[in-house]
Parts: structure tokens; C-alpha cells; sequence
């Protein structure tokens, strides 16, 4: 087991940037669609959200922050933006 989060580590510095900050717009709950600019919009399936996330309500329009995994197959919803 070790020896397996050892290679995932080495692999992961090696890649450079395993991760990205992007943001995105909601822009359908159900499915959950996020859009990252006007060409690429996120289905449900490449988003990652966390239970935190998930008990609050979403609304189409909110901002959101985001991180891009090495390869960009998945995103996870890393919390919502606000207004200060």
C-alpha cells in the first residue's frame, strides 16, 4: 500500500501542475452543469462535489471554484464564490 501512494505522489509532482484553480458558472441543476467559458460546459459526470457543497442549495448563475485534475477528465467543486 505504501509503495502504490508512494508512485501516485511521484507521479503527481512529475506531472508539473496535477492541478488547476479554474471557475465556472452554474448553468443547470438538474443535471448539474457548470460552464468554464463559452465553449466547454461541465456535465455532472466530470464533477467531483462534496458533501459540504451538496447540503447547500445551488442556484443557476452562482460562481463557483474549481480544480482542474491532472489530465482534465474531473473537476472537483471546491466551494461557491461570494460577493464581499
Amino acid at each position: 500500500m505504501l509503495d502504490v501512494i508512494k508512485k501516485a505522489g511521484i507521479g503527481a509532482v512529475e506531472a508539473g501542475q496535477p492541478v488547476q484553480v479554474q471557475f465556472g458558472q452554474v448553468v443547470s441543476l438538474q443535471p448539474l452543469a457548470v460552464r468554464l467559458d463559452q465553449r466547454l460546459t461541465l456535465p455532472s459526470g466530470a464533477l467531483v462535489v462534496p458533501e459540504s457543497l451538496a447540503a447547500r442549495v445551488l442556484a443557476v448563475g452562482d460562481s463557483l471554484i474549481l480544480l482542474r485534475m491532472q489530465g482534465g477528465q474531473s473537476y472537483v467543486v471546491l466551494d461557491r464564490m461570494v460577493t464581499p
